[in-house]
């Protein structure tokens, strides 16, 4: 696939024209961000319109910005313009022949899409820059290595609210994740662990797959950085790369 570069966000991308995520999600990933929505409603095709039918207007704009996003993304591949509907556990529904993800938080909206003959899978996520919360909070998405490596990162690396950029990592590798599989990968079932100089991650799953069934990976690699007040991380697996085996439907609901 070609080197073209990432496609912009209908709200405009980073500074110089270079998508934030665009240093995690190279080519062939096509991304497209926007920060914040445009003053003139996002339309939406009659598929999308139900899925936010009821919805306050400001979630309404969240989610109209975010499948703009998405289209852009999807046009840096050479697709038409077209609806972005939600499957039946509100995953993202792809065109054929693609993968992607999709995030959005206070300020920022952003997609990447990549050929499924190139990516098996992506997951990306983004959050503001702010701790989780109270200790109950922090005991709900993380285990007792998890802590223990926490605490040593925000002794030693200030600026970045550790325990949201391991929440952040999590939804990366559960996007990945379910498009696979159609199984739930709950936060106590993946352990993460940051490599500083790298701005990189290690999520280690803790579902087997049966016996018979495809091995899952080796742990997941993904990437992260902090910009503009925004965590960003990023799951990519190659093509080639094993498929985790299936699981439980999930509960979690997608973006």
């Amino acid at each position: 696939m070609d080197q073209t570069a990432n496609a912009p966000g209908p709200g405009g991308g980073a500074p110089g024209g270079v998508a934030l995520i665009g240093e995690l999600l190279p080519a062939p990933h096509r991304v497209a961000e926007s920060f914040g929505d445009p003053a003139r409603p996002v339309p939406l095709f009659e598929e999308e319109e139900r899925c936010v039918a009821g919805a306050v207007p400001g979630r309404r704009r969240e989610f109209a910005t975010t499948r703009a996003c998405a289209r852009a993304a999807l046009a840096g591949l050479g697709e038409v313009p077209g609806p972005i509907p939600r499957g039946p556990r509100g995953a993202p529904v792809w065109p054929p022949s693609t993968v992607g993800s999709m995030t959005h938080c206070a300020g920022y909206r952003a997609a990447v899409v990549a050929r499924s003959e190139a990516v098996r899978a992506v997951g990306l996520d983004a959050e503001p820059n702010l701790p989780i919360g109270g200790g109950g909070a922090l005991r709900m998405i993380t285990n007792r290595q998890e802590r223990c490596h926490l605490a040593e990162l925000s002794a030693l690396h200030l600026g970045v609210c550790w325990d949201r950029l391991l929440f952040s990592a999590k939804e990366s590798v559960y996007k990945a994740w379910h498009p696979l599989t159609g199984g739930w990968l709950g936060f106590e079932d993946v352990t993460v662990t940051f490599d500083v100089p790298s701005r990189s991650f290690t999520a280690d799953p803790a579902r087997p797959g049966p016996p018979a069934g495809p091995p899952l990976p080796n742990g997941f690699r993904g990437l992260w950085t902090v910009r503009r007040g925004l965590l960003l991380t990023a799951v990519s697996l190659p093509a080639a790369s094993p498929v985790p085996a299936p699981s439980r439907p999930p509960g979690r609901t997608a973006p």
